[in-house]
C-alpha cells in the first residue's frame, strides 16, 4: 500500500534531513497465535506467539530513476518479534537493510541481506521458515538465514525464466550468529509456468565456535561441540524446486552440510517434502521433515535424527488476512533432544514434542 507521506515523514525521524524518492512504500505483516505445546519430559505450556506461518515485520522500501536506465533503492525491514507484547527484535532492521543500483544488467546490493543458501528451505516448503511447521526445527547444523556486511549481485529478471544471485559478506571480528565469519554463497534457478527449481551452495568460515545442534549428537561424541570452531569452515549445498498441478502444489529440498576439525568431522542431511491443496477460499498444507547428522572422530562416531510431521489448515477472509491452524510432532532419535519451538524446556532424550496454534496473519 502506498503511504508515501506518512513513510517519508517516518525515515525522516531516522535520518534527521527529508530525502526525496521517486517512489517509498509503507508495508508490513502482522502475525499473532496462542500456541499449546508439550514436549516429553516438560509440563505443558500455553502462549502467544508471533509468526506463524509468515514472518511479522515493517517495510520501507523505495526507489530513485537517475536516468540511462540507472535505478537507485532501498530496503529497510524491521523484525517485529514481539506483537503480543509491543517489542521488536534485538535488532529493529534485522530483517533486511540493503540499498542497491539497478540497470539492465542487473542489481548491486549492499547490506545486511538474506543468504543465497536460504532460499531455497524457505521458498521450496509450503510452511516456509516460520512457526510449529518449519523444517528448520529439525536442523542440526548451524543454519544462517541471514548475512551482515554483504555485497551481492542478482541476474536480470529477462533471462527468459532464468534467476541467480552471488553473495559475498565479512565476517568483521563479528560474535554473533548473523556474523560468525566470513561468508560466500550463491543460488541459481530456473521457473517456467508451475515449474521452478533452484540450486544453492555456500560456505562459511567461522570466526567465533559453533558447535553441532543436537544434544544428542554431542552428548554421544563430546568431541562434537569442537566441530565449528574459529578458523573452521561450514559448506552447505542444496537443491530445491515445486510443481503446481492447479490442485495440488508439490514442494521439496535437499540440503547437506557438512564441516571438520582436525580429525573431528561431521555432516547433516535434511530433506522436507510438502503440498498445498487449494479448498475455496481455504487451503491445507502437509508436510514432513527430516534430518540425520553424523560426526566421527577416529573409531568413534555418532548418529543423531529427527523428524516431524505438520499440518495446517489456512482459511483466507480476503487477499490481506487469513485464520488458520497449525499442528506438529518432532520425534527424536538416537539421543537427540530437540523441542519445537515454544515448549517449557528440552525434550527428553528420544522423546517428542506435539504442537498445536491458532492464529490470525493480515498484510498491509
Amino acid at each position: 500500500m502506498k503511504k508515501s507521506l506518512l513513510a517519508l515523514a517516518v525515515l525522516g525521524a531516522f535520518a534527521g534531513v527529508a530525502s526525496a524518492q521517486s517512489s517509498v512504500t509503507l508495508y508490513g505483516t502482522l502475525d499473532l497465535a496462542g500456541r499449546y505445546v508439550k514436549a516429553d519430559g516438560q509440563t505443558r505450556r500455553y502462549s502467544e506467539v508471533t509468526n506463524g506461518i509468515n514472518s511479522s515485520q515493517l517495510g520501507f522500501r523505495g526507489i530513485e530513476d537517475l536516468g540511462g536506465g540507472l535505478k537507485a533503492g532501498f530496503v529497510l525491514l524491521g523484525d517485529l518479534a514481539g506483537i503480543d507484547s509491543g517489542n521488536v527484535g534485538s535488532r529493529f532492521f534485522g530483517r533486511r537493510s540493503t540499498v542497491s543500483l539497478f540497470n539492465n544488467a542487473g542489481e548491486l546490493r549492499l547490506g545486511r541481506d538474506y543468504r543465497p543458501d536460504f532460499w531455497n528451505q524457505t521458498i521450496f516448503d509450503a510452511f516456509g521458515t516460520n512457526g510449529l511447521g518449519s523444517s528448520l526445527n529439525v536442523r542440526q547444523a548451524y543454519g544462517g538465514t541471514r548475512q551482515d556486511n554483504s555485497i551481492g549481485y542478482f541476474l536480470p529478471a529477462n533471462l527468459g525464466g532464468f534467476y541467480g544471485q552471488a553473495m559475498v559478506a565479512a565476517g568483521e571480528g563479528g560474535t554473533t550468529g548473523d556474523r560468525p565469519g566470513r561468508h560466500i554463497g550463491g543460488r541459481i534457478g530456473f521457473a517456467a509456468g508451475p515449474f521452478d527449481i533452484a540450486i544453492a551452495a555456500g560456505q562459511q568460515r567461522f570466526a567465533i565456535p559453533f558447535a553441532v545442534g543436537s544434544v544428542g549428537l554431542t552428548g554421544a561424541n563430546p568431541a562434537a561441540p569442537g566441530l565449528f570452531v574459529a578458523g573452521n569452515t561450514q559448506k552447505t549445498y542444496n537443491i530445491g524446486g515445486s510443481y503446481d498441478f492447479g490442485f495440488l502444489k508439490l514442494l521439496g529440498y535437499l540440503d547437506r552440510e557438512t564441516g571438520s576439525n582436525g580429525a573431528l568431522s561431521g555432516r547433516e542431511t535434511m530433506g522436507s517434502i510438502s503440498a498445498v491443496v487449494p479448498m475455496g477460499q481455504g487451503e491445507v498444507h502437509v508436510g514432513y521433515d527430516r534430518s540425520k547428522a553424523r560426526a566421527s572422530s577416529g573409531a568413534v562416531s555418532a548418529t543423531a535424527t529427527v523428524d516431524q510431521w505438520k499440518a495446517t489448515y489456512q482459511y483466507n477472509l480476503s487477499k490481506r488476512t487469513a485464520m488458520y491452524s497449525t499442528i506438529s510432532r518432532l520425534g527424536n532419535k538416537d539421543k537427540t533432544a530437540l523441542t519445537l519451538p515454544g515448549a517449557s524446556g528440552q525434550t527428553t532424550p528420544n522423546g517428542n514434542s506435539k504442537g498445536f496454534e491458532l492464529g490470525v496473519r493480515h498484510f498491509f
